[in-house]
């Protein structure tokens, strides 16, 4: 029996480098591009019912938003792949819809994912979706185009790579810390050109919201998609969801999707192998998801971080860090609690746990909450977390991709130091000269009540927070 990917990409192989695309997802930065190229050719859509646009990316997220974006120009974003969309026949998530969201975050909500689909969109953080048994990608506009146009791809095989994962992580890790302990002991290209296929005890003890985080990390271990085998949670979620089957089509699909795994005697390329045990609460220290290490820990040494020197030098520079210097204590400006990664409900929920009865500490300038969709929004508020938020001092938002990444618009400062709960902390990724220190969205709270880079534990007990 061959590993999930292989039985995956045999049945969307339409011949040796050419892939059937089940589901294109837009955003409006780069759909009225391949909107309007497909225009320009005379081309339509192929299966207008499959292709969804989605205004998430550059969508103000301050409270009462219309069109209006706070990147220069961007609102020509918006208005133009809006009415590209809609003559087109296409599903358009607008701004003020209310299944409005970050795609990676709505898509699965609505069920538009589904086990042993190709699903591909211009978002290098499609890999998301691979939580559900797909095969998700993320393209460039022009491949968008050809997608819509055609139904399929030309793609060149990844490698196969399983990353098996078992015991259980501890009391108070998550999702998010797995990932930064993979990356930072296997560096940001361990995964590179490859489909990794995340297993094991802590895999399958993951809800569908923690395999989610996981592997939209994937994107920053280098690798070209990500997959978890589906199960029983996987089939729970999305029973019921507005594009998921129903009736009878679902029993068919349910027996269908039940066969999707990897056999016994599946090969594959590489096999990395982690112990749930080793891993602890992380936080990164420098410029890329592999500058990670233990909250408990200090800035490494090139040496025991295993980079070159002047890679190391200058991450340090650009952080305003030294060797051998503590992370926890560190002083922040700044915390995001948001974006594809950790947005959904129980992060937030992780996440007001920490904060609730206290306040954001005097030195932090900006606290953001953004939450994934709308739903998750709506959810959230009937639960009461927005005003625990906002009673700590938290600004609590509309929800988009806001401040994970930064776009012409609403930025931290030149010099800021911030904890995010996003997938990245590339330089300038959250503004020109902001310091981004990623973690989980526990992390991020603790630290912005204490105004500097904290453990949860020392707030909540760490049991709590499993």
């Amino acid at each position: 029996m061959p590993s999930l990917f292989e039985s995956l990409w045999s049945a969307h192989e339409i011949r040796p480098g050419l892939i059937a695309i089940d589901r294109v997802m837009l955003h409006e930065r780069t759909g009225a591009a391949a909107l309007r190229a497909l225009e320009a050719a005379g081309r339509s859509i192929v299966n207008p019912a499959h292709a969804f646009v989605v205004m998430d990316h550059i969508v103000d997220t301050r409270p009462g938003r219309t069109d209006s974006t706070l990147m220069p120009g961007g609102q020509a974003f918006i208005t133009e792949t809006r009415a590209a969309a809609r003559a087109m026949g296409l599903t358009v998530f607008d701004v003020t819809d209310p299944d409005q969201g970050i795609t990676h975050v709505i898509s699965p909500e609505l069920g538009i994912v589904l086990p042993g689909l190709t699903l591909v969109a211009p978002d290098s953080h499609t890999g998301t979706q691979g939580a559900f048994g797909a095969l998700a990608w993320g393209i460039g506009s022009s491949e968008a185009e050809h997608a819509l146009a055609t139904g399929a791809l030309r793609v060149a095989k990844p490698g196969a790579m399983r990353v098996t994962i078992s015991g259980r992580l501890g009391p108070g890790v998550t999702p998010k810390d797995l990932a930064l302990h993979l990356i930072a002991r296997h560096g940001a290209r361990g995964g590179e050109g490859m489909a990794v296929e995340f297993a094991g005890d802590a895999v399958t003890a993951l809800d569908m919201e923690g395999r989610m985080t996981l592997c939209n990390m994937a994107t920053e271990f280098g690798a070209f998609c990500a997959l978890v085998a589906p199960d029983a949670a996987t089939f729970a979620w999305l029973e019921g969801r507005r594009h998921a089957p129903k009736g009878a089509a679902w029993a068919e699909a349910l027996a269908h999707w039940q066969t999707l795994r990897s056999g016994p005697d599946a090969r594959f390329d590489r096999e990395l192998h982690v112990d749930a045990a080793d891993v602890a609460p992380m936080v990164s220290w420098g410029t890329s998801p592999q500058h990670s290490a233990p909250l408990t820990a200090c800035v490494p040494t090139a040496a025991e971080a295993g980079l070159a020197a002047e890679t190391h030098a200058r991450a340090l520079a650009y952080m305003g860090l030294a060797p051998g210097q503590p992370l926890l204590g560190l002083a922040i400006d700044g915390a995001f609690i948001g974006s594809c990664t950790n947005s959904r409900l129980s992060d937030l929920r992780r996440a007001a746990a920490v904060v609730k009865g206290r306040r954001v500490a005097p030195g932090v300038r900006k606290a953001l909450v953004v939450p994934g969709s709308q739903a998750v929004k709506r959810a959230a508020e009937a639960e009461g977390l927005d005003g625990i938020f906002t009673s700590a001092g938290f600004e609590w938002r509309e929800s988009g991709c806001s401040l994970c990444f930064y776009a012409g618009g609403e930025s931290f400062g030149p010099g800021e130091r911030v904890i995010s709960s996003t997938n990245r902390n590339f330089e300038s990724r959250q503004g020109p000269g902001t310091r981004t220190h990623i973690a989980s969205p526990e992390v991020v709270a603790a630290s912005a009540i204490r105004g500097a880079i904290t453990d949860p534990a020392e707030l909540t007990d760490r049991a709590e927070l499993a």
